[in-house]
């Protein structure tokens, strides 16, 4: 094929080749999701709608893109494991972000009504999310980053849920139930739920308190880094 005079800003381009033979992860986030969460009035503090919406979401991305063996979400942010020998798109960053950025994204729009059934999404405010290729090089790191994904999923959850039952059932304002959570530990906030509310903190839902972790083709909600040497025996 004859090439133009023009062809020369293709010079301009440059890729990114991820590490050989490592781990990666590839996390989608929501963007500007605190406000889109007002918006649609996502019930507070967690809506079982989104999150399975996003589990619906990551679980087809994971059964289009094989390379994907294991994926871990929680909130509007899901965590997408590649294999170490993966030669998917030669190992491009680019092309791995904006592929696993718009294939969730995609997803997500298309389940929204399925999820949110008489809710309809507005175009001044479609969900988007952003996307980053982490390298990890060996098993134990990764190991310790989807631990770290896992235990911020509690710390988060255990903060939100402290924070909105003194908003929402104890009256306080936003600023004043911060003020009453700053600097209380984990125990002080089961103590709040349960000795003020009535609520039991291990009896809330398992997809809260533990996220959701894709393994094959089934949705877990479990102590993960209990069991992530099960995972992961194919890589010891």
């Amino acid at each position: 094929m004859a090439k133009s005079r023009f062809e020369y800003v293709k010079e301009f381009e440059k890729d990114n080749f991820l590490l050989q033979e490592c781990f990666i992860v590839i996390r989608i986030d929501g963007r500007g999701f605190h406000k889109f969460s007002e918006d649609y009035k996502f019930i507070k503090p967690n809506d079982i709608r989104a999150l399975k919406l996003s589990n619906a979401a990551a679980l087809n991305v994971k059964r289009s893109i094989s390379d994907v063996f294991l994926a871990f979400g929680e909130s509007d942010e899901y965590s997408f494991v590649l294999k170490p020998e993966t030669t998917l798109f030669n190992r491009r960053e680019s092309k791995l972000v904006s592929t696993f950025a718009s294939t969730f994204t995609a997803h997500y729009i298309q389940l929204w009504p399925k999820f949110f059934p008489d809710v309809e999404l507005k175009i001044k405010n479609l969900p988007t999310f952003d996307c980053r290729a982490v390298v990890y090089p060996n098993l134990k790191v990764l190991k310790d980053y989807v631990s770290w994904r896992f235990v911020d999923t509690h710390i988060n959850n255990l903060y939100n849920t402290s924070f909105w039952t003194l908003v929402i059932k104890g009256g306080l304002s936003t600023t004043d139930a911060e003020k009453r959570l700053m600097g209380t530990s984990s125990a002080e906030k089961n103590e709040i739920l349960f000795k003020e509310f009535g609520i039991n903190y291990n009896n809330e839902p398992e997809i809260f308190k533990k996220g959701s972790l894709i393994f094959k083709d089934e949705i877990l909600h479990i102590d993960v880094y209990k069991r992530l040497d099960e995972f992961f025996k194919d890589y010891e």
